[in-house]
């Protein structure tokens, strides 16, 4: 599922709001997790799961290309990780 999807699909749930109220919504979803994210904070959503930021240590990598050795700096890198409903309800879905 796109964003595009999903804003659609909200908009036809709930018919008091419009396409552009729904793409709103989702937006500010969207940009409040990674504000958060941005920010330090852990975001946890019940149910669902929960962000958090990780970071990722400096390594030396290869230029597959030209086979040089590149220095690749430290980095911060979101991790998302599956609340216990979701897992299960994806899981029986599957076995179905």
């Amino acid at each position: 599922m796109t964003k595009s999807e999903l804003v659609e699909m909200l908009a036809e749930k709930n018919s008091w709001l419009t396409r552009k109220d729904s793409e709103m919504v989702v937006n500010i979803v969207f940009d409040s997790i990674a504000d958060a994210l941005k920010s330090g904070e852990k975001v946890e959503i019940r149910g669902f799961g929960s962000f958090t930021v990780r970071e990722r240590g400096a390594r030396e990598a290869r230029n597959p290309k030209s086979g040089a050795i590149v220095k690749i700096p430290a980095k911060k890198t979101p991790f998302f990780k599956t609340g216990k409903e979701l897992r299960e309800r994806v899981n029986h879905e599957n076995a179905d």
